[in-house]
């Protein structure tokens, strides 16, 4: 059971992944990403979650700098974005990446959507990323099962992480049970479903039993179902209340009871959205 912010999920090679991490989707390039990362480094959070389509890694790199924070104890996350794949783009992207964080390697380098005809090729550089020891530990967002069979079928690395919008409208349990059998970690982005879910009568009810908040609630109920979860905020109380979610624990009537509140209920893209990805072609 996780219990600490310090406890980690193991990654299949052997990588130490933190169970929740801070997302940085549409914090503002400059002091107001780097602020939010400072806030959340104190509050005990080592895990930020960026990507190259997000346009605040030099904010998140400078974050890191000023941090006091040493480098190997944290895991930082970026994204190889559509326009960006296929093999040579996808290694120039990262190196991109990379200058703009100012680091010389990052903990986990993500596909980050499946883009028709694209992300085998993709997947193909982030692999010879990997065995550059340029990335820790390598993975796909927004992957359905059928996406990670056929990555899989001709991979030579099992992606480690696969981030996806997971939340009580949406629990995604099939693909939850078959990344567990092929030891890919999934991770939850939208965790909270933009503060859509937070009025829902049966976490309210849960949250005053417990004394916590609603998204106290659901970030428990994501972490107790060993799902990753890196919540975006960039509001310090926030921040703060996200990753107080280790000093209590959820019933199995109550997970239960969570997991009914699932509607397969998107707020986002779906992954199989042909108009999405004719704009990248």
């Amino acid at each position: 059971m996780v219990n600490s912010i310090h406890d980690r999920a193991v990654l299949h090679n052997g990588v130490h992944m933190p169970w929740i991490g801070l997302g940085v989707y549409k914090a503002e390039e400059g002091d107001e990403v780097v602020q939010a990362i400072k806030w959340a480094l104190d509050a005990g959070y080592r895990s930020i979650d960026t990507a190259s389509f997000y346009d605040n890694e030099t904010g998140v790199g400078k974050a890191i700098r000023e941090s006091t924070v040493p480098r190997e104890e944290l895991f930082i996350t970026t994204k190889v974005w559509n326009t960006d794949q296929g093999y040579d783009q996808t290694l120039a992207a990262f190196d991109a990446s990379l200058q703009r964080l100012g680091l010389d390697y990052v903990d986990l380098y993500l596909i980050h959507w499946p883009v028709p005809g694209k992300y085998k090729e993709t997947w193909k550089a982030i692999e010879k990323i990997y065995q550059d020891g340029k990335a820790k530990a390598i993975g796909v967002s927004n992957f359905k099962q059928h996406h990670l069979e056929d990555l899989i079928a001709d991979a030579e690395i099992k992606p480690m992480v696969n981030q996806v919008e997971y939340h009580p409208r949406l629990t995604q349990d099939e693909l939850l049970s078959y990344c567990k059998e092929q030891g890919i970690q999934l991770e939850a982005w939208r965790p909270l479903l933009k503060g859509e879910i937070l009025e829902e009568p049966v976490l309210v009810k849960m949250a005053e039993k417990h004394n916590k908040s609603v998204a106290q609630i659901i970030l428990r109920w994501d972490i107790q179902n060993g799902v990753v979860t890196i919540p975006k905020s960039v509001t310090k109380h926030r921040i703060e209340e996200n990753v107080e979610i280790f000093d209590f624990e959820l019933s199995a009537e109550e997970m239960s009871q969570i997991s009914s509140l699932n509607q397969n209920k998107r707020n986002g893209v779906d992954p199989d959205d042909s108009e999405f990805y004719k704009q990248f072609e």
